[in-house]
């Protein structure tokens, strides 16, 4: 019997996207919570996980690194490891390969600072300031460019990296959905008119194990 993996997380999109392949692959693994408005991601305990104290973090007991359990810190490369570890949503053909990776790549560089930083000037920072409202347009501006690329993307394929469901998807699904839930952006960004963006995300969030996944660490 194989032994469940330990994620450390939160119920955010870089959290979601792990949960989410998680149950996707129907991998067994313990949740612990990392509440990082407490600081939690700050302790001790979690910085000999990640040093660089962000969620989320695994820890594999079954495969070892120098002795010690397996423990792997960035989101894209934690869904890198349990796509190789199942042999699930990650091709083999180099082409197909390729074009998965680029996307989730897209998501780390692009995405996820992009709709973060929007989501920061938008809610977060403090208001009535002419600084943050010109970063508020900046990253707005970025944001709809990105939804434009995903959108032409997701107008030629029915997933992200194809015509099969990848960690690609994961990846950015939960960015997606966090610019209405966490950012309540929907009618700024009018992210209606994104028609294909949007089949998508009700496709995904059809899913039993994708609604399981992003409620984890709640």
């Amino acid at each position: 019997m194989s032994l469940p993996l330990e994620l450390y997380s939160l119920c955010t999109p870089n959290g979601q996207k792990v949960a989410v392949a998680l149950e996707e692959m129907g991998l067994a693994y313990n949740s612990h919570r990392i509440d990082i408005n407490k600081g939690d991601q700050f302790s001790d305990e979690f910085l000999a996980i990640n040093p660089n104290g962000k969620i989320p973090a695994i820890i594999d007991p079954e495969c070892s690194h120098n002795g010690e359990p397996l423990t792997i810190m960035e989101s894209g490369a934690i869904l890198i490891y349990l796509a190789e570890k199942t042999s699930m949503f990650l091709p083999t053909d180099k082409v197909a390969r390729n074009c998965v990776i680029q996307w989730l790549m897209w998501q780390m560089g692009g995405v996820g600072p992009m709709f973060g930083q929007f989501g920061y000037f938008s809610v977060y920072a403090p208001r009535k300031s002419i600084v943050i409202e010109h970063a508020k347009e900046r990253y707005k501006k970025e944001v709809l460019r990105l939804l434009g690329v995903l959108d032409r993307q997701l107008s030629r394929c029915e997933f992200v990296a194809g015509d099969d469901l990848s960690i690609a998807d994961f990846a950015i699904m939960p960015w997606v959905v966090c610019l209405e839930y966490f950012y309540h952006a929907e009618q700024e960004l009018q992210l209606e008119t994104f028609t294909y963006v949007s089949a998508w995300v009700n496709k995904l969030k059809d899913r039993p194990a994708v609604q399981r996944g992003m409620v984890v660490c709640e």
